[in-house]
């Protein structure tokens, strides 16, 4: 009996604490932003966007399709569209297509880097609705490849000094913009400008390129507006799975095809997902929204400790975002075999695309595939990867910069850190600074998120105008 009122006691203990952690787990005060009222000229932001997307900047890794006239039409046009950043800025074109502006501040003390892309991926046109490439505007939004990915925050970049180099402001410090015209596809523009960093000695205060955006309905129980803004970003690997046979007649087969042993491997990877980690950024983000969330939510955030196990099942079973914030996904992509239906083909292969959770590594990854599928004779080959980037911090100006000029213009919004799943060239910044930031200066639906390298790409006039009121809150603070 005695014990019975221990273990009674201890349990009344235990939920004593976590509801006590769970009412305690609410919104953190914190200072206002500033709404400070910006004034810049809309129209021609909406007009040199409209003129950037027209040109077919389609990249590829076969570079026989590419059209370099269309790229060099891309760049004759800036002077044009932005005449005070042409006369203020210089800008320097280095190879793959990197062109990066100099704008000279009062001091060079805390550089800052902002980025974007001007290539797009191509377009299947008899699926659109629209040209792909006329920047048609209907219903209050601009359609076309690469209004959304990422000619709008070039335009809000360069449009956003150009207004404020009209009004006769100087930032405080340096403020570079470096264009890549190559990300769709790997391409070297970026790494050409952080190896001339690196050779000048320039270390960046702040490096701001594409990423999160501000979304609804993404974090379970948060009724608010969400600023998500990347602080490090999930690696990514290729990795091909291939096995070899004698081959033969189909009608005579061994007890196990190359097809099936691949088939048998690809299922035991998705019943044994990778361990989940709570890295830093996802930790900041369950600490900021988590607060926002329903009671149930907000209790197991509030006590990881107790609940992370049951988050971690949630995540497994859910799939999907919040699944891929916390482990190494694997999604198998590619499948081939025999070129006959009734032939057992003499080698098969199969690929998974993994994106690797910043606890993993290229290595520890394969090596934890070649354990779950204890297949000798399945051959694991790395294909196109690169490692997890850092974690950049959030306790600096850098960081309050980009959360201020979130917060300062889309009110009400709710800003917080989250891990980045996708890959962006500020990944080759990763020896230069620890303050790199990804967020995509836009609010964006779920429908316009789907349009994203897909058909019937389209953003709003009004997310036109905030992009360029972001970028015109950054630079007035560097």
């Amino acid at each position: 009996m005695v014990v019975l009122y221990v273990i009674l006691g201890l349990a009344a203990l235990l939920l004593a604490v976590l509801l006590l952690r769970t009412l305690a787990f609410r919104p953190k005060a914190g200072e206002e932003p500033a709404f400070e009222e910006i004034r810049f000229d809309a129209d021609a932001a909406i007009k040199a966007l409209g003129e950037l997307v027209k040109c077919r900047t389609v990249s590829n890794a076969d570079k026989s399709l590419e059209d370099d006239g269309e790229f060099e039409k891309l760049i004759a046009l800036l002077p044009e569209l932005y005449p005070n950043v042409a006369k203020t800025c210089p800008m320097l074109r280095l190879a793959d297509r990197g062109l990066l502006f100099t704008w000279k501040g009062k001091s060079e003390g805390e550089p800052a880097v902002l980025m974007a892309h001007y290539d797009v991926v191509p377009v299947e046109e008899d699926n659109w609705d629209v040209p792909p490439f006329e920047a048609v505007i209907k219903d209050g939004a601009m359609w076309g490849r690469g209004t959304l990915d990422t000619k709008v925050t070039f335009n809000g970049i360069l449009s956003a000094a150009e207004n404020l180099i009209k009004q006769g402001f100087t930032p405080e410090n340096d403020i570079y913009f470096a264009f890549s015209g190559g990300e769709e596809v790997n391409g070297k523009g970026a790494v050409n400008i952080v190896n001339w960093f690196a050779e000048k000695g320039i270390t960046p205060a702040l490096v701001l390129d594409e990423g999160g955006a501000v979304v609804e309905n993404v974090f379970p129980g948060v009724k608010e507006p969400c600023g998500l803004i990347g602080i490090a970003e999930k690696g990514m690997l290729n990795l091909e799975y291939s096995i070899s046979s004698g081959g033969g007649h189909a009608s005579a087969p061994a007890p196990h095809t190359p097809v099936g042993k691949l088939a048998l491997a690809c299922a035991k990877v998705e019943a044994h997902p990778f361990k989940a980690h709570f890295t830093k950024p996802v930790l900041e983000m369950f600490d900021t929204l988590g607060r926002r969330s329903g009671f149930l939510y907000r209790m197991i955030f509030a006590n990881l400790w107790c609940f992370g196990g049951l988050l971690d099942l949630i995540c497994r079973k859910s799939g999907g975002e919040l699944n891929a914030l916390v482990r190494t996904t694997v999604a198998f992509t590619q499948m081939s075999g025999s070129k006959a239906p009734n032939v057992i083909p003499p080698s098969a292969s199969m690929v998974s695309n993994m994106r690797l959770n910043p606890e993993d590594s290229v290595e520890s990854a394969v090596e934890y595939i070649r354990g779950v599928i204890g297949d000798s004779d399945i051959k694991l080959t790395v294909g196109d990867h690169m490692e997890p980037s850092p974690i950049s911090r959030t306790d600096c100006a850098g960081w309050k910069r980009v959360a201020s000029a979130v917060a300062g213009t889309w009110k009400g919004c709710v800003v917080a850190p989250y891990l980045m799943v996708q890959c962006s060239d500020s990944r080759h910044y990763r020896d230069l600074s620890d303050r790199v930031y990804r967020f995509s200066a836009m609010d964006l639906t779920a429908e316009e998120r789907r349009t994203i390298h897909g058909n019937n790409e389209h953003i709003r006039l009004e997310t036109v105008r905030r992009s360029v009121e972001f970028f015109i809150r950054v630079m007035k603070q560097c």
